[in-house]
């Protein structure tokens, strides 16, 4: 079982990554289930994810609730928008890690009606469907924030068993196996989408056939996911370190 502090060190590189390689800007968040306790998630203060350190982590119970109250009223305040991460992981106990963005190419796929599709192999990790959840359809208008287990619980349905979903005019969450392939996702996510656009300027597309995704999804273990994590955690300064 991995000890809590690589946990903690992992989901700070995690941070580090989606902020350098353009996934979150100064909005956005990655969490972690508690390796210790599956009805539990760390995830950071309120902060811009290229600035977290490890001692902006907490705890929080599915419900959004901070394990230490007293911290997050005074200098640790909870991003608004946790209730995604629990909510998924509620639903989801093959979760391990979820990210909320705001990616850029992703949003016109959310306000278009075009579908955003598995193109290139590496892309394939995106998952065969990527669903639209759109908040107006039963919460009305908002300030599109999910902000209550509500909320969340329904994009988490949305959400289903996939890997991916967009949300109309805000952005994208994806779940995965572990930091790692949370991260993974988010960046291919991107991707594809940018492809995706190029792409239909130029004319009809060939996507990856249902058997491709499954055969591509099959074989991205470790090796791939080791790889790709050791390129984007030495671009954001931060070090390889043995997969928690």
């Amino acid at each position: 079982m991995p000890k809590l502090k690589d946990i903690i060190e992992e989901l700070v590189t995690a941070n580090r990554i989606l902020a350098n390689e353009g996934i979150v800007d100064s909005f956005g968040h990655v969490s972690v289930r508690h390796p210790d306790n599956k009805n539990r998630y760390l995830l950071s203060r309120a902060r811009a994810p290229e600035r977290i350190e490890a001692s902006d982590i907490l705890e929080f119970t599915l419900e959004g609730e901070p394990l230490d109250p007293k911290k997050a009223k005074t200098t640790h305040a909870p991003y608004t928008e946790r209730f995604i991460h629990g909510a998924i992981y509620e639903m989801r106990p093959d979760v391990n890690a979820v990210v909320h963005n705001h990616s850029p190419s992703t949003i016109p796929f959310g306000i278009t009606g075009n579908k955003l599709k598995p193109l290139l192999h590496m892309c394939a990790s995106i998952g065969h469907d990527v669903p639209l959840w759109d908040s107006h359809d039963k919460f009305g208008d908002t300030a599109l924030l999910v902000n209550s287990m509500a909320m969340g619980r329904d994009l988490a349905k949305r959400l289903g068993k996939g890997r991916t979903a967009l949300m109309r005019g805000h952005g994208a969450v994806v779940a995965g196996s572990s930091i790692r392939h949370a991260v993974f996702i988010s960046n291919y996510l991107e991707l594809n989408a940018k492809l995706q656009m190029q792409a239909m300027a130029m004319g009809k597309i060939k996507y990856l056939y249902k058997g491709e995704v499954d055969a591509v999804i099959a074989r991205t273990g470790p090796y791939t996911l080791n790889r790709a994590w050791e390129n984007w955690a030495r671009r954001a300064g931060r070090k390889m370190t043995e997969m928690p």
